[in-house]
């Protein structure tokens, strides 16, 4: 059950600078003070971005001084206290089941119906089915069955054993993205998407994408709570303000994916409370936010992974990198690379070339004490990542020339 933030004595803020929203992500983004577990990072966090699954791992490692893989793959596929859903944006996130709830109600059910409309209208128009409502849904039904008999299967698995799955579909014809994808990954898409499955284990080792796939009533036997969109979209907006706040209207709308007035709407019915960031700028903050957390941190670093969930919070980044900086720090759609964090901005990036050497590049003058705490930072994680080596699935202008 989540519990609404009560009010306090603080006094209420009526303006925050950069310097005070920097001391604040620090302490809720646990970057200058440490987190006790991974499911305390994901629920606080609202979620960590799993669209690329190396990045969940390199986020809880930079949160969790001793952090282990298994650590996360416990919580993941043993404990079940953490799962993989579609979210935000129509971004796949790793999010507690309580988050989970929230996230279904705000976001991820008003996806389901138009993408399903999608696919019924390309098997029509390519010849796969002339009625593509029904034949979806029966192969919806043969793929659930077969799960129940497997218990977990990969898609080539399901292949095998559905043969439906097996048909291809043309995207983007003409198009320098078209080509061709299987009907599995559609159905498979859909059935997670309204949580009939669930991601398990992947094949292979934790920077793999290829996952095993469950009956969702199997590992949550109990299901998400059914939640009004408008409560749970309030619900959402209030853990945004308190893990991400102050923000602006623009930065909620981007981090959601909800248009405008039901952006609105959301922060109306919660109450937010507008205070005057530096630069000119309304912000909102939760209505029992007061001024702490504000109060100036000692320096700290942290090598943070493409698409963290704390470069990934806002739409206006402005206050904590260079406008100059993101051009190569972001891909065309805005997703992250892996940057340098040094007392709440973007100092740099960094990427690991073939030879497990982790390069960076500084974007700003710093002092020799900053530069030897990159070091550090860079050759832990260099220790870290051992004979491992990741590749981001998002590719961003600095990290290209890193690896030229």
């Amino acid at each position: 059950m989540y519990v609404r933030l009560q009010p306090v004595s603080w006094p209420q803020m009526e303006s925050m600078s950069h310097e005070e929203r920097r001391s604040r992500l620090a302490r809720r983004h646990y970057l200058a003070v440490a987190a006790t577990d991974v499911t305390t990072v994901a629920r606080d966090l609202i979620g960590l971005h799993s669209s690329d699954p190396t990045a969940v791992y390199l986020s809880c490692r930079a949160r969790l001084p001793d952090f282990t893989v298994a650590d996360l793959e416990t919580a993941l596929y043993d404990h079940r206290t953490l799962l993989r859903l579609l979210g935000m944006r129509r971004t796949m996130f790793v999010v507690t089941p309580e988050v989970a709830a929230m996230m279904n109600a705000a976001c991820t059910r008003s996806y389901l119906a138009p993408q399903r409309r999608r696919l019924v209208r390309y098997l029509e128009d390519q010849g796969v089915t002339s009625d593509g409502d029904a034949w979806l849904a029966a192969v919806e039904a043969r793929t659930l069955s077969a799960l129940h008999r497997l218990g977990e299967a990969t898609a080539n698995e399901l292949r095998e054993v559905v043969p439906e799955l097996q048909a291809k579909l043309s995207f983007g014809e003409g198009k320098t993205w078209g080509g061709q994808v299987g009907v599995s990954t559609r159905v498979l898409f859909l059935l997670a998407t309204g949580n009939r499955i669930v991601r398990a284990r992947p094949r292979g080792s934790w920077i793999s994408s290829q996952y095993r796939w469950a009956l969702f009533e199997d590992w949550y036997p109990e299901g998400l709570p059914e939640l009004d969109v408008a409560r749970a979209q309030q619900e959402l907006a209030e853990r945004w303000l308190h893990a991400f706040g102050p923000g602006t209207l623009q930065d909620l709308k981007w981090w959601t994916g909800w248009g405008i007035a039901a952006t609105r709407r959301a922060l109306e019915g919660i109450g937010a409370k507008e205070i005057a960031l530096e630069g000119g700028e309304t912000g909102y903050v939760h209505p029992a936010d007061g001024e702490g957390d504000t109060e100036q941190l000692g320096n700290w670093v942290a090598l943070l992974p493409s698409l963290d969930p704390t470069v990934m919070g806002w739409k206006d980044r402005r206050w904590y990198v260079s406008e100059e900086a993101a051009r190569g720090m972001f891909d065309r759609n805005g997703n992250a690379g892996a940057t340098i964090w040094v007392d709440g901005r973007v100092v740099g990036g960094w990427a690991q070339a073939s030879n497990g050497i982790v390069r960076t590049q500084l974007i700003e003058a710093l002092d020799a004490t900053t530069v030897d705490a990159i070091e550090r930072e860079v050759q832990q994680l260099e220790r870290w990542l051992g004979d491992t080596r990741i590749t981001p699935r998002f590719r961003t202008p600095l990290e290209k020339r890193l690896l030229e």
